[in-house]
């Protein structure tokens, strides 16, 4: 029987609606209690800023998934790997405060070893994201002008923003205001991570318009051909403008066409030698063999994330692999951390080293390297693009392995040395001392328990781990 080409469109919107309707992983109907928590929101700064230092946070606040939003009355997983510390434990409501809370500029720097930042020849990171920011330019500049860093504007060739063909910058949605708001705090946080990592880099953003047809098919059909295939576009471009690295905040699930994603045309538009490709790891946790796209292709750096602390006022800092519960607004626990197993139907990394691969069978071994990620230790961001909300915004402290990528890229750009670069190699042959071994710590939720057959796919050991690769970068050693 030979069906008409409106009869086929009928039929496969038919089958994402149901499909939509069925999935209760990514989206499921959502109680009337779901809506953010009306609660007063003036938490004391300096209290705050000082639990995020010693790693206490969790006992006050909680923290909330910023990409599973509230659509047509369904809870929608929009993709992106951002947490976002809220009023209090088991409120919804993000935390405002009039001045930053969570760790800046300086407070990275001393972290991770870095030099004062000079001016030279200005390289450009890349930031891949979606939808609308009308306030990108404003916002960062507050960022910015807070911690003492350089203005970064349009006007002064700076900063860039384009859409996925180069054209000029989306226009704001007001039919999907909700869904926009939550993508702009994941560009807030990319660029002021971008900005954190290399106060003197230009910045290019490379915006993918917001489709929820291609989101639904990935997310509930597993088939995120479409949606990888815009991420491979905006990277071409990135290329294009001529960025030395690019960062995508953003996980895929890995889809029923696994050949598609791992050697189709998305996957091969992601393959740069010379510019440094990096994603985040997930903030799932430990994932066994079903692991995201596109941190998992071997020509990516996977960025993984650590639990950042300080008993001394931030002069010295302890790390360890991220993982742990927190209370949502429905009194639901999940647990969090950085992402991390086996993609056992790709080859291991570009450069990984054979002690990391050999935990996934000679497969790629997720992460590479990692950053600070830990909502209850997080950065600190500014982000005034609240449409739907209304709150206004403002200071806010964020966490999620989107932190780590845009800031490990920002390192990777800053250091230069990218000729021979092609996906992590060059973390595996970083020169002794340029990456700090992160011992302690598991992304997942019974510890070793859940990875007993290879336990350094899910615990912080000594050499590789899997919640935070190779380590945490020591100066910029790895990266020249």
């Amino acid at each position: 029987m030979r069906v008409s080409k409106s009869g086929r469109t009928r039929k496969i919107i038919r089958l994402v609606v149901a499909a939509a309707a069925a999935s209760a992983l990514v989206v499921a109907a959502a109680p009337a209690s779901a809506a953010p928590t009306k609660q007063p929101n003036t938490p004391n700064a300096a209290a705050v800023a000082k639990a995020v230092r010693a790693g206490n946070l969790a006992a006050t606040h909680g923290v909330r998934h910023n990409c599973q939003t509230q659509l047509r009355g369904r809870l929608v997983n929009l993709g992106c790997d951002l947490l976002t510390v809220t009023t209090s434990k088991g409120s919804a409501t993000p935390m405002t405060t009039a001045t930053p809370t969570g760790y800046g500029p300086g407070d990275l720097a001393k972290a991770y070893f870095l030099p004062a930042p000079t001016v030279g020849p200005t390289s450009t990171e890349s930031i891949v994201a979606v939808g609308a920011y009308p306030n990108l330019e404003a916002d960062l500049g507050t960022y910015r002008s807070y911690y003492g860093l350089s203005a970064c504007t349009v006007a002064n060739g700076c900063l860039k923003i384009v859409d996925y063909h180069g054209g000029p910058a989306l226009a704001p949605d007001s039919s999907l205001a909700s869904v926009e708001e939550s993508y702009a705090t994941e560009t807030a946080l990319d660029v002021d991570m971008a900005s954190a990592g290399c106060p003197t880099c230009h910045i290019t953003v490379v915006q993918i318009p917001m489709s929820l047809l291609k989101l639904l098919e990935a997310a509930t059909l597993q088939l995120p051909g479409a949606l990888a295939d815009d991420f491979g576009t905006a990277v071409k471009e990135a290329a294009t403008l001529g960025a030395k690295s690019v960062s995508m905040s953003y996980g895929l699930p890995p889809g029923l066409q696994a050949s598609y994603i791992g050697a189709g045309a998305p996957a091969i538009a992601l393959h740069h030698k010379g510019m440094a490709v990096v994603a985040s790891s997930g903030d799932g946790g430990y994932a066994g063999n079903t692991q995201i796209w596109p941190q998992q292709l071997p020509w990516v750096t996977s960025a993984g994330g650590t639990t950042l602390t300080t008993t001394d006022g931030g002069q010295t800092f302890t790390q360890k692999a991220w993982g742990g519960t927190f209370t949502n607004s429905q009194g639901t626990t999940s647990f969090v951390g950085a992402g991390s197993g086996c993609a056992t139907n790709l080859a291991a990394a570009v450069g990984q080293s054979a002690a990391a691969s050999a935990n996934c069978a000679g497969h790629r071994a997720t992460s590479d390297v990692s950053a600070d990620a830990d909502p209850y230790t997080g950065v600190s961001v500014y982000d005034t693009y609240t449409p739907d909300s209304g709150t206004g915004g403002g200071w806010l402290t964020v966490g999620g392995t989107s932190a780590a990528s845009p800031f490990i890229a920002a390192l990777y750009t800053r250091g230069g040395a990218l000729s021979s670069v092609e996906g992590p190699n060059t973390m595996y042959s970083a020169p002794a001392g340029s990456i700090t071994d992160i011992v302690g710590g598991s992304n997942a939720q019974n510890g070793a328990t859940d990875c007993s057959a290879h336990v350094a796919l899910c615990t912080g050991v000594a050499g590789w781990d899997g919640p935070t690769g190779v380590g945490a970068p020591h100066g910029l050693g790895a990266f020249s």
